[in-house]
């Protein structure tokens, strides 16, 4: 359980401080920040030092990159074993290769005096139970594994294969285009199904902001807009569900766009007329462990600018 006594330390109400500790894993290679690795590496260095280095989680990366990261990153990292930098690898089409050469960067690092810094998460895009099944034996007890899985269709099965592994699930949530977001429906069935299945999962992509809203898809002047979730409409809809909510309930809180409509306080959430305690909250984090962002600066600061930070 995560220890909400401590909220105060970061000025955060303690229902914040349960849902978002460690919970954003900054992916500032990827769309639609896409930034070189100096200056993602400079960013996750900063975030981490900052007083909102609390939410932060793991920098991700591709693991064919691990070299590249090593190059730009030696100046910034610890050299003390208890800072040491966690990594999210994503694993490409050869995944014994892949972790191979994982296994090569975290032994260069068993030092701690030689850059504090471990690859302990990977993930990897899943199709079919045989994949999970194959990813499942390569990679159990090895690293904490995040296995994407397509949501356009029931992914029940999916989700069944990998509870018989060690791996978690990995939901896409949105992207660069508009037709890469799913509906809420999706977004809600694949929640229910990792939880009746007790299958522990990350987002990922189009989760930005804390509530629900058109945005630029791009940082480029002329980008499209589309619908994003987020990240706390995602979050509270998980805690919904180990509260009992019904369909229609969540997919309100999914669809949510008023951040006036709920309030975060020390005893919990209180969203229009129902209360998710802080139980729920904290089972809402044992089911959804990360959420992946290219950009750290703009959840923080949409949260500080509605007044919750």
């Amino acid at each position: 359980m995560t220890n909400a006594s401590t909220s105060t330390a970061s000025g955060a109400p303690a229902s914040l401080w349960v849902l978002l500790r460690r919970v954003v894993d900054y992916a500032g290679l990827f769309p639609p920040a896409s930034l070189p690795m100096e200056a993602a590496v400079a960013e996750y260095a900063h975030a981490r030092s900052g007083n909102d280095g609390w939410a932060l989680g793991r920098f991700v990366l591709p693991a064919a990159r691990l070299d590249e990261f090593s190059q730009a990153a030696t100046p910034s990292l610890p050299t003390e074993g208890a800072q040491s930098w966690a990594l999210s690898a994503l694993l490409g089409s050869d995944v014994e290769e892949d972790v191979a050469r994982i296994e090569e960067f975290n032994a260069r690092h068993s030092d701690a005096r030689s850059g504090a810094v471990i690859v302990d998460t990977v993930e990897l895009k899943t199709h079919t139970p045989r994949d999970v099944a194959r990813a499942g034996e390569i990679l159990d007890r090895r690293f904490d594994t995040y296995m994407e899985v397509p949501v356009a269709d029931d992914p029940a099965e999916l989700i069944a294969a990998v509870a018989e592994t060690r791996a978690k699930a990995k939901i896409r949530t949105g992207g660069v285009t508009p037709d890469a977001f799913p509906t809420s429906a999706q977004v809600m069935r694949f929640l229910r199904r990792c939880i009746a299945h007790n299958v522990s999962f990350k987002a990922t992509a189009g989760l930005h902001h804390p509530w629900r809203a058109e945005f630029p898809l791009t940082y480029a002047p002329d980008a499209p807009t589309g619908t994003m979730f987020g990240f706390l409409n995602v979050m509270l809809a998980v805690a919904g569900i180990h509260a009992g909510f019904g369909d229609d309930e969540l997919l309100a809180l999914l669809e949510e766009r008023d951040n006036h409509a709920a309030k975060l306080c020390a005893d919990g959430v209180h969203w229009r007329s129902r209360a998710l305690g802080l139980d729920a909250l904290e089972r809402a984090r044992e089911s959804m462990a990360a959420f992946g962002s290219c950009s750290f600066r703009e959840p923080i600061a949409d949260l500080r600018a509605q007044g919750v930070l």
